[in-house]
């Protein structure tokens, strides 16, 4: 790593209280392994006055780069914002909440020396609850199943790039980037590490359910194309149940067997397609909407102002 400039990446949301021991863990990391550093903050619309605190630390530390977007644009819009200021050849990514502990990047630079262009944290142990275990889970596995990109079990956006690999991601203008998927589908050679994931530093996660679902549909629907398939084969299904269906019901009609009644059935048959068509246009609106975004060609972020940039 001699004259290796390293840039890092931190997303900033509501951070302002623990801000201090981020940079702390980082600056020790820098002075302990002599990093030429560039660490990149972006502000993702915090109103508790973390930007302030990004000011007021880089009087302390000079290698802080200040980005502050106009509004919340969302943690993937952040790190590739973060991501389009870097000048590094060695790129990280990690979290402002330390569960992406410092301490790991010289082990994950060591990789990039030996010939890595990607190394992704993969998260053996997580300090959180039973439910969001479980869902994380379920999550990476259904994703797994359904992409036709190889993407990592158990990997989120806490990483180590080359430049090469970075240059190559901010190729996509997606303006709903599933950056863990984008960082796969670009290809190099990559490897993950197994890492502990700590528990939270302080305060809440800024991921609301809204948002875990929303990044959970990008990853999706920009790396799947089965949910739409999924249609196809329904429709199939139905329209072999509607043809048995209607041949029982004709031989029905001439044996004289078809009672007077026949409301319940009626109304279970029109509940359950109408609802089946609603899921389906539901789906194909999902992708119709991420089109629409596209075409618009509005830009990703918004950037207020900047310090050090």
């Amino acid at each position: 790593m001699v004259n290796t400039k390293i840039s890092i990446v931190v997303p900033i949301y509501y951070s302002a209280n623990f801000m201090p021991k981020l940079l702390e863990a980082i600056d020790f990391e820098k002075n302990k392994n002599n990093w030429t550093l560039e660490l990149i903050l972006v502000d993702d619309g915090s109103k508790d006055g973390s930007y302030l605190k990004i000011e007021e630390l880089h009087q302390k530390y000079n290698y802080i780069v200040g980005v502050k977007l106009a509004r919340n644009f969302g943690h993937q819009i952040a790190v590739k914002t973060g991501l389009s200021f870097c000048t590094g050849d060695y790129i990280a990514i990690i979290d402002d909440d330390l569960q992406d502990p410092p301490s790991q990047l010289p082990k994950f630079f060591k990789y990039l020396d030996d010939g890595y262009d990607v190394v992704y944290g993969v998260r053996k142990n997580r300090k959180e609850s039973f439910i969001k275990r479980m869902s994380y889970n379920a999550f990476y596995r259904v994703l797994k199943r359904m992409s036709n990109t190889e993407i990592p079990l158990d990997s989120g956006d806490f990483c180590v790039m080359k430049k090469i690999v970075v240059e190559n991601m901010l190729k996509f203008n997606e303006k709903n980037p599933f950056l863990r998927g984008i960082r796969a589908w670009v290809g190099f050679k990559q490897i993950g590490v197994e890492f502990e994931r700590q528990a939270r530093y302080d305060g809440e996660s800024g991921y609301t359910l809204k948002k875990y679902l929303k990044i959970a549909m990008d990853g999706i629907f920009s790396f799947s194309t089965m949910p739409i398939r999924v249609i196809t084969i329904l429709g199939i299904i139905g329209l072999s149940f509607a043809a048995f269906y209607t041949i029982i019901t004709i031989y029905g009609f001439f044996a004289n067997n078809i009672p007077v009644k026949g409301f319940a059935t009626l109304a279970i048959l029109i509940s359950f397609f109408s609802s089946l068509i609603l899921i389906c246009l539901g789906i194909i609106g999902e992708y119709i909407v991420r089109i629409y975004d596209e075409v618009r060609d509005r830009p990703y972020s918004v950037i207020e102002k900047t310090i050090n940039a």
